[in-house]
């Protein structure tokens, strides 16, 4: 029978290095660039690479993911793709949550249908990147691998932030260090010039490689390194195939960002505003898909808007954007400034009499009030900022919490549902 290639998208934890994005919402499900979330870029890229089968594992707030997933991925029944989502369970066997990257794998084999012949593909849910995986299959076969690590390569300057993977010319896999401190350490790490060759990079660039968290198993390989105590794969399972498996690196040398703290996640929107941006969701062919809302035109008028992305459904009026992100539904004020800002948009329109009651209560329609100045700050969801408010993390510590607002790496953040009221200065 014809081998599978069963992809796993991992949906991490709690998600605690992107709260409060992740308050409401599992990770996978943070809204991206205006209209995508997070999951779209893993399920993208496997969807451009011919592969249709898809799990996503996650086990916190996972209703809007679910909510995302089942309006954007639906298959004709011949073609036999799905995405399904599958969470922590209690069964017979045990009522654990995921105890790590690994354990959820191991307590989802039996939903696989795997068998010892398939291949197995296991992503990350929170980077930014355009892969085609077919390239890593082939590689993985031609080398007649156990199982692949891709990696992606570092400048020497940065790699004492980063777990390390040595390769040899052949590829094959000779060590990993965590977060190496010794230069003499990081110099034992330096990609060989056989390998810069073969990435058409100068012989004389000091790189090393840096694991992306995507790896591809022999499903026999992967069902047997599983049977034991291991719950992560980084960590325990890929050094433990060390001397016991054919454990072989992938270079995937392009542009890939590790989205999953609030920063990187903040500076990896802005930079989609750039001319050039190294991300460019205006591939020609290889398109990130999400979920269809069928949303109207952006209406903008005597507006004045440097950089930026503008989402479907948007009104803006009489107002200043530069270098911001503004996703689906946002309404903006007159005479208001956006300056480095990432606004997530709206689930809905309000009615006439929702706006009435809410006034009523004194609460701010959603959306950004009139003779606002934002800067440097994420927008939530169905945030409700009210007119001559100025918001700016400058001049204040981390972990600041100001009334229901948020500052986190340097980033001010209106939580999801926010309310500010008329005149707030933060």
């Amino acid at each position: 029978m014809r081998p599978r290639i069963i992809c796993i998208i991992l949906g991490g934890g709690r998600g605690s290095r992107l709260y409060p994005l992740t308050q409401p919402r599992c990770k996978p499900a943070v809204p991206l660039a205006g209209k995508y979330r997070l999951v779209d870029i893993p399920i993208s890229n496997c969807l451009n690479s011919g592969l249709n089968e898809i799990y996503v594992l996650t086990q916190f707030n996972t209703a809007s993911l679910h909510r995302h997933i089942q309006a954007a991925y639906s298959f004709d029944p011949f073609s036999g793709g799905l995405v399904d989502i599958l969470s922590a369970e209690q069964t017979e066997r045990g009522d654990n949550w995921y105890q790590g990257t690994a354990d959820a794998v191991r307590q989802n084999l039996m939903h696989f249908n795997v068998r010892r012949q398939d291949l197995v593909l296991i992503l990350s849910g929170d980077q930014l990147y355009r892969m085609d995986f077919r390239t890593l299959i082939d590689h993985h076969k031609a080398l007649g691998s156990d199982a692949t690590v891709a990696a992606t390569p570092i400048s020497e300057e940065h790699a004492s932030a980063f777990g390390l993977m040595q390769v040899n010319d052949d590829f094959s896999v000779k060590s990993f260090v965590e977060k190496p401190k010794e230069q003499s350490v990081i110099d034992q790490y330096m990609l060989s010039s056989e390998l810069l060759r073969s990435m058409n990079r100068p012989e004389s660039e000091r790189l090393c490689l840096v694991s992306m968290g995507i790896y591809l198993f022999n499903a026999s390989v992967l069902i047997d390194a599983l049977d034991s105590e291991c719950t992560d794969f980084g960590k325990e399972v890929i050094p433990g195939l060390l001397g016991k498996a054919k454990l072989n690196g992938y270079v995937f040398d392009d542009y890939w960002e590790d989205i999953g703290t609030v920063k990187a996640f903040f500076e990896a929107n802005l930079r989609l505003t750039d001319p050039n941006p190294p991300f460019d969701f205006l591939h020609p062919t290889e398109r990130v898909y999400t979920r269809a809302r069928f949303l109207p035109a952006s209406v903008i008028t005597n507006s004045k808007i440097g950089q930026a992305i503008v989402a479907d459904g948007c009104v803006l009026h009489d107002v200043d954007i530069e270098r911001s992100v503004i996703g689906v539904r946002s309404l903006v004020g007159k005479n208001t400034r956006l300056s480095n800002v990432v606004m997530m948009g709206n689930d809905f329109y309000e009615e006439p009499e929702d706006l009435e009651e809410a006034t009523s209560k004194g609460i701010p329609p959603c959306g950004i009030g009139e003779n606002c100045d934002i800067e440097h700050a994420i927008v939530d969801k169905n945030a409700r900022i009210g007119k001559n408010v100025k918001l700016s993390p400058k001049g204040k510590d981390d972990n600041t919490k100001i009334d229901g607002i948020t500052i986190r790496d340097g980033v001010l953040i209106v939580p999801k549902d926010g309310v500010v009221p008329d005149g707030t200065v933060i």
